[in-house]
């Protein structure tokens, strides 16, 4: 059975369910998922989960990440990107680089996100956007999200009475690029929403070690993933022993999460009331 992740470099217009299913129909196994969703228009890196590898999307779905988007503003959308319905239209023209430029510079750092009516957050046990579609008005709650680098990468472009601007975000786990797009339209009172959407980094993982879904399923191994996620301790042999029968082991540091290794990776573990308490037991062949 295959265990590890691939990294895929997911194309345009279909979702992050296909994604799955397909690396589940090549690589002929049903124990697939990934660590987080990219919206059908959007593209960019997907981290897959296969056998075994499944047990780290926990540890792979916090992670922070990197976008680059082209915001287009001078038109408001229902779910802030391009595949929803226009809500206004106003025209942009005016617009200057020194007045985007400001509005992206009160973005960054910490701030509380109000998600995209269009989205996946439950309300009342029902997901927003089934709600949106159904004609409810929805209000979500802000969420504290990290944007820690915004950036306009390029020149204002101009036609038609909207303005296009190209963007680089790194940021937070949860944060919604399209309520970036909506935010900035709405300061500038002429509305705006997302045309184009990449994901480029998950952690250290980057879109550019990332594969074509239509290719050869190439998968890191086990070993490989979790020593790009965490720090590793080498453990003896009774060690080993102790971790299989679920025993915790003595700390050696006050470090965090860990992964327990030797030849092959064991466990991932946390210190708890003293000990380092395995969190997840890797069965022996997971390393094949």
């Amino acid at each position: 059975m295959a265990n590890g992740l691939v990294l895929i470099d997911k194309p345009q217009g279909i979702t992050s369910f296909d994604v799955v299913a397909k690396v589940r129909k090549k690589l002929n196994t049903k124990k697939v998922g990934h660590a987080g969703t990219l919206d059908p228009m959007a593209t960019g890196l997907m981290l897959v989960g296969v056998g075994q590898g499944t047990k780290l999307l926990n540890y792979l779905v916090g992670l922070d990440k990197q976008y680059v988007a082209t915001i287009r503003l001078g038109m408001a959308t229902v779910s802030d990107d391009a595949e929803g319905e226009l809500v206004s239209r106003t025209d942009a023209s005016s617009i200057t680089e020194a007045q985007v430029d400001s509005e992206i510079a009160n973005l960054r750092g910490v701030i509380d996100q109000i998600p995209s009516s269009v989205s996946a957050k439950k309300i009342d046990g029902k997901r927003a956007y089934d709600l949106v579609r159904q004609g409810v008005e929805v209000e979500l709650k802000p969420k504290r999200v990290t944007i820690s680098n915004f950036q306009r990468t390029s020149p204002l472009r101009f036609d038609a009475g909207f303005c296009d601007v190209d963007v680089v975000v790194d940021c937070s786990s949860g944060t919604y690029i399209r309520a970036l797009a909506r935010d900035i339209g709405d300061a500038l009172g002429v509305g705006g929403h997302l045309i184009m959407l990449r994901r480029t980094r998950i952690g250290d993982y980057l879109v550019s070690d990332a594969q074509a879904l239509e290719s050869e399923m190439a998968l890191t191994t086990i070993i490989d993933s979790v020593e790009k996620l965490m720090p590793v301790r080498k453990v003896t042999g009774a060690e080993e022993v102790d971790v299989y029968h679920g025993k915790p082991l003595e700390l050696d540091s006050e470090q965090g999460v860990v992964a327990l290794v030797r030849e092959r990776l064991i466990a991932i573990s946390s210190p708890k009331d003293g000990k380092l308490r395995s969190e997840v037991v890797f069965a022996k062949e997971a390393n094949d």
